[in-house]
């Protein structure tokens, strides 16, 4: 793995200055987004590439909510080592790419907003925090976009995915806190990396043992770094077996009711050679 570690630096963590207590979105308010996923263009979008169940164990292990503010959103609410959710922001996706619909108007708000709560008083926390106390043997890997950690967190379980939800989000010394234990590896946005190694000494001073992930920078092209991309983008394709599997189903729909009959499940796929008329590639097993 490519990374720079933090170097010794004059720099010192701004001391936050004593605030209030931070404001709660009711744990009513949270369960009740937690289903409907099938209004929910993210889901649709995760599902089409690892399938139902992974899908869903994405959408419930992260918390990520159905939001009815615009048809298909999602709500990913902030929730902390606690337990207490600070707010979610509610975005919009499309089903089929999996991009977010900044057209006409870019798709996203906060609940706390939505809601009208007077005297709301926001401090925000990581994406997926709430799952670092029962993780608390794992490496934490940190991404800007909450869609990104969902992604990573199929492909590459062995870490504790969290996003600071944009560039700037949570380099401060309240939400940086909770990682002091763990090993912690920024993984930046394509064209972000400079910034984010300047966040390193913020990490350092806290105790945190901390790492950029920097070989996408490396390896990069002009128009992937214009796009802007992550590693979720990366990952995205490595096409699963579920993926694989999920396009054969929208090219012949009765092959999910097949499937549903004789009560399959997928162990793999392999892949057939036209030209060697040999099936080769095989995964670690087959679908019975």
């Amino acid at each position: 793995m490519h990374s720079d570690f933090v170097a010794p630096s004059v720099c010192r963590a701004i001391p936050t200055e004593p605030r209030k207590t931070p404001s709660i979105i009711p744990a009513e308010t949270v369960l009740q987004t937690l289903h409907g996923y099938e209004n929910n263009n993210l889901y649709l979008f995760l599902r089409s590439k690892f399938g139902t169940e992974d899908a869903l164990l994405l959408m419930k292990d992260y918390r990520v909510g159905t939001s009815k503010h615009w048809p298909g959103s999602c709500v990913f609410w902030q929730t902390d080592v606690e337990g207490k959710t600070h707010t979610g922001k509610v975005m919009l996706y499309n089903s089929d790419n999996g991009k977010r619909v900044k057209y006409p108007f870019n798709h996203v708000t906060w609940v706390h907003s939505l809601l009208r709560l007077t005297d709301f008083n926001l401090r925000q926390c990581f994406f997926g925090e709430h799952l670092l106390p029962k993780n608390r043997g794992k490496p934490v890997a940190i991404v800007e976009s909450e869609k990104t950690a969902l992604v990573a967190s199929y492909y590459l379980p062995e870490y504790i995915w969290l996003a600071t939800g944009g560039k700037n989000g949570c380099f401060n010394t309240d939400a940086l806190s909770v990682l002091k234990g763990y090993h912690v590896i920024l993984y930046p946005d394509l064209g972000a990396t400079d910034h984010w190694r300047q966040k390193l000494c913020l990490l350092r001073n806290l105790g945190i043992q901390a790492s950029i992930f920097n070989f996408l920078e490396d390896v990069a092209t002009d128009d992937e770094r214009t796009a802007g991309l992550d590693i979720a983008d990366y990952l995205l394709q490595i096409e699963p077996d579920q993926a694989i599997l999920q396009a054969m189903i929208r090219h012949n729909p009765m092959l999910q009711k097949l499937i549903d009959e004789l009560q399959c499940n997928l162990v793999s796929v392999e892949r057939y050679n036209q030209i060697t008329d040999t099936i080769n590639n095989p995964s670690k097993s087959e679908t019975k």
